[in-house]
Order: structure tokens, then sequence, then C-alpha cells
């Protein structure tokens, strides 16, 4: 099993959101940068814990945990002309996006802000903490996800 970080706008997709989806399952569409849909593509699976982060928002961090809970499979908003993640030049038969889907979990009972992820030196090395991440999905460590569902999140 791996971890996971991903990031999504609270105003357009919180973890109150998917918690309140169908089977508590929402596909994780929309991804547009290519190094995020190749972890997507090709190191995501099926069981992956992800640390669910609300980002572009007044207290940026993260609010709780998701489950990975399908292969990766064509985005279908890439099709959709009426989607803001319509790509015109994606073929359904060599997709150029890919979405997976993902499953509440958990919210944690206080936000662990973006603040105190880069306050703390067992993050010193965590991607989220680096400059210049922006990246939506990024790996975690399994020593970061302990240290933050373990001790921040407690």
């Amino acid at each position: 099993m791996a971890y996971w970080l991903m990031k999504s706008e609270p105003d357009e997709f919180s973890i109150d959101d998917l918690q309140q989806c169908e089977n508590q399952t929402e596909p994780w569409e929309g991804i547009r940068n290519y190094q995020a849909r190749n972890f997507l593509r090709d190191a995501v699976k099926v069981g992956d814990t992800v640390l669910f982060y609300h980002s572009s928002c007044k207290v940026p961090g993260i609010v709780g945990l998701a489950t990975v809970s399908s292969e990766p499979y064509p985005d279908q908003s890439a099709f959709d002309n009426e989607s803001s993640y319509y790509d015109p030049k994606s073929d359904i038969e060599n997709p150029r996006w890919v979405a997976v889907d993902l499953t509440y979990r958990q919210t944690f009972k206080q936000i662990i802000t973006l603040k105190t992820l880069k306050a703390d030196p067992h993050l010193a090395d965590m991607v989220l903490v680096s400059k210049g991440a922006r990246l939506s999905v990024q790996p975690v460590t399994e020593a970061e996800f302990q240290h933050i569902t373990s001790v921040l999140a407690s």
C-alpha cells in the first residue's frame, strides 16, 4: 500500500461532499497536469490511502482520509464538451487523462494546516512543503503519513 496527498478546492469538492456521495465514493477527475496524471495512471493502486487536502482556501490543509477504490480509467470529463475539464485532443481509444475513484474514510477533528505542516521538522522533506510544489496528486512516505495521522491528527 502507498500513501498519497490529493488536493481539492473545498468550494468545488470538499471532504464533506465525498462523504455525502452515493456509497461515499466519487471519481477523482479533472487532473490536467502530466506529472499528477502519471502518478494516477502508473503508481496509484486500489487500497492506497489518501490524505485529503483542501487547497486554494482561507486555511489550506489536510482535512481527512480517503481510500483509492478503483484502478485508473479514462477521465470522462475530458470527453464532455460542457465540462470545464473538456480536452478536445483527448481520445477515448488512447486517453490522455485518467481518473480513479476515491472512497471517504474519515474527517479529522481539526484541519492540519499547511502552516503546521511546514513548521514540523519531521515533514521537512515532504513534497507538499517543498518550494514550488503545486501538484494536486503527490506521494507521501509511510513515515510522513504515520507522523501526520498519529501525532498531528490526534
